[in-house]
């Protein structure tokens, strides 16, 4: 409407901010979802670390099939370690996914634990 106004200047100013806003809600989106990606990765390492802490506390790591220790020992020693680099670590190296079948098996191991002590693993 503004151009068959005749008012070029002020469709280019619009046109302008429409991009500016487009910008800054893709920006913000990408932001979110990096921080929301970085507190998923940090809450599943907490929980994996409190797992096999109540592992180590209670079975003992001498207890666990070897690759399960394995992983457990490495897991505590790299807390901060994606997957992928866990994975890396590992003679031989294991993927992601083998990593995080890994970690699942002691989160599960872990809660049987759990159950046997009523809810703790002190």
């Amino acid at each position: 409407m503004l151009n068959i106004m005749g008012a070029h200047v002020s469709l280019m100013n619009l046109e302008n901010i429409r991009i500016v806003r487009e910008m800054r809600n893709s920006v913000n989106r990408k932001v979110n979802c990096e921080a929301a990606n970085i507190n998923k990765t940090v809450n599943a390492s907490v929980r994996q670390m409190e797992d096999i802490r109540c592992l180590r506390d209670t079975v003992g790591f001498e207890q666990l099939p070897p690759h399960l220790a394995q992983i457990a020992r490495l897991r505590l020693a790299n807390p901060d370690a994606s997957l992928a680099e866990l994975g890396e670590m590992l003679a031989p190296p294991i993927s992601k996914s083998g990593v995080n079948h890994r970690l699942r098996k002691l989160s599960q191991l872990a809660q049987q634990v759990r159950k046997k002590k009523g809810g703790s693993c002190i």
